[in-house]
């Protein structure tokens, strides 16, 4: 059956229909102010789906977020003890002034100062995590929070629904907060008996429209964070779900955690208590009301400890993007080692460009990345950067025991930091993500060490290797997927 040809007036129409189209979209796309690169991968794909592609762009293209920071709560909670103030001001003056300008960088970003803590202990494992934070609920008399982008109706996941609804039974406040999509498993069945105990269950970003007329599928939370009584605290890398949890799954993934004791615990509260507020969408005329119930569970402030710690934030709706400026200012100021390990390695040119000028100065570089990631196009495009890595004098070692999900860097013996944001533009720009930066020798030293055991379970990569030309295509390819990856 033969097609009937347009008449010249539908193809005048059509051309100006889509012309009008193209124009409006354009305009729509280049006044978001984005990376020229992601605007123009944007404009050239949409181009290929006259006017479904406005439907595209308007459910899966990126969105500016004004979320309601608690500034004010921020502010009244950022008044440190005198003993904390004192701390601080000695561990300035003998830290090296690239530490001090580190902190003084978290905080001009984020917002959140240097605290200290009385204590910290890295968790290697989700058993040891999960045996470390049911310990820690067990022993809660006033509240639990908990804010986790995965969080699964599993094993471990109901023994964790099943211990909070036992301390909400014995009086203590609990309130979870999970991301919508990466809990998209957690259903009303699941949640009814923390409903019927009292607990607050909220969801971050629906999925659904709803509440929003423009559904938000990017812009996840991808925190993890559990503070009880707002004097101990986790962050780190393990959601709630059996694959990580070598006990139950004997492939689980391999992944550390951090405890962490004392004044530092309030910046975690603090987040959540921001990503709280905004996910339940109280309404910010009531703010002041708000802020009055929910300070006192900041705690009163604690002596001062002596491991200087900084909490650091970023998220989608601030343009400094704390946390990726913050590895950037880590790896800047190596000057022995500079130790990133990651499960998703998919850097910018900042970024790149940070690494190789590290090892070319000769500073001990070093990345681990898993041998394969549970998502192909990512280790494609990861894998499309090693050569450039190697050249500049990087060691990368790909991780074979398991899927590694650890997300840290260690520099020198004087910086550490571990905690949700992977080395890639979706945890620096798109998602929510917090991070605990400690100062000193504390932490360091025994992320050293994990690196150095994990490295036993890796293998290196040679600049010699042997590659097809259908991988080598592949990669290519994938890094093309930089910017939305």
């Amino acid at each position: 059956m033969a097609i009937p040809e347009l008449s010249q007036e539908w193809r005048t129409g059509l051309s100006i229909a889509w012309s009008g189209y193209m124009a409006v979209l354009s305009i729509w796309i280049v006044m978001q102010k984005r990376a020229p690169v992601s605007t123009m991968s944007w404009i050239l794909s949409l181009a290929l789906l006259p006017f479904v592609g406005f439907l595209v762009y308007y459910f899966l293209g990126p969105q500016r977020l004004r979320k309601q920071r608690l500034k004010r709560l921020r502010s009244r909670a950022s008044v440190l003890a005198p003993a904390d103030l004192a701390m601080l001001r000695d561990a300035r003056e003998s830290a090296p002034p690239a530490l001090r300008q580190m902190a003084a960088l978290g905080t001009a970003t984020c917002g959140l100062p240097v605290s200290s803590a009385t204590g910290i202990e890295l968790l290697s494992g989700g058993a040891r995590t999960f045996d470390a934070i049911f310990d820690a609920i067990r022993e809660a008399r006033d509240h639990v929070h908990l804010e986790y982008y995965i969080f699964e109706p599993d094993r471990i996941g109901t023994a964790l629904r099943d211990l909070l609804i036992e301390r909400a039974g014995q009086g203590v406040t609990v309130r979870v907060l999970l991301d919508a999509l990466g809990s998209k498993r957690i259903g009303r069945k699941f949640m009814a008996p923390m409903h019927a105990a009292g607990i607050t269950v909220a969801l971050f970003h629906e999925t659904r429209i709803g509440r929003r007329l423009r559904p938000v599928t990017n812009y996840r939370t991808h925190r993890k964070i559990v503070v009880c009584d707002g004097r101990v605290g986790f962050t780190g890398g393990v959601n709630i779900t059996d694959e990580e949890d070598s006990r139950t799954c004997t492939d689980a993934y391999h992944d550390v955690h951090l405890r962490i004791e004392g004044s530092a615990v309030r910046w975690l509260q603090t987040t959540f208590l921001e990503d709280w507020t905004y996910a339940t969408g109280e309404d910010p005329r009531q703010m002041d009301t708000t802020l009055d119930q929910l300070l006192p569970i900041l705690p009163p402030h604690e002596a001062a400890g002596d491991i200087p710690v900084q909490i650091v934030t970023s998220g989608p709706d601030s343009p400094l993007e704390a946390i990726h400026r913050m590895h950037l200012a880590a790896i800047q100021s190596s000057e022995r080692r500079a130790w990133l390990t990651t499960p998703y390695f998919v850097p910018g040119e900042p970024a790149l460009m940070a690494l190789t000028s590290a090892a070319l100065r000769g500073v001990d570089v070093r990345l681990l990345v898993p041998r394969r990631s549970d998502s192909l196009i990512v280790s494609a495009a990861a894998r499309s950067y090693y050569d450039e890595l190697i050249a500049a004098g990087v060691k990368v070692w790909e991780y074979k025991a398991r899927m590694l999900h650890s997300k840290t860097l260690v520099v020198d013996d004087h910086c550490a930091m571990i905690g949700t944001a992977n080395f890639d533009n979706r945890s620096f720009r798109l998602n929510f993500e917090v991070m605990a930066v400690i100062y000193g020798t504390s932490l360091a030293k025994p992320l050293e060490a994990q690196f150095e055991t994990d490295l036993r379970s890796a293998s290196p990569v040679r600049s010699n290797r042997r590659q097809f030309f259908l991988r080598r295509l592949g990669d290519a390819m994938a890094r093309l997927f930089s910017p939305l990856l």
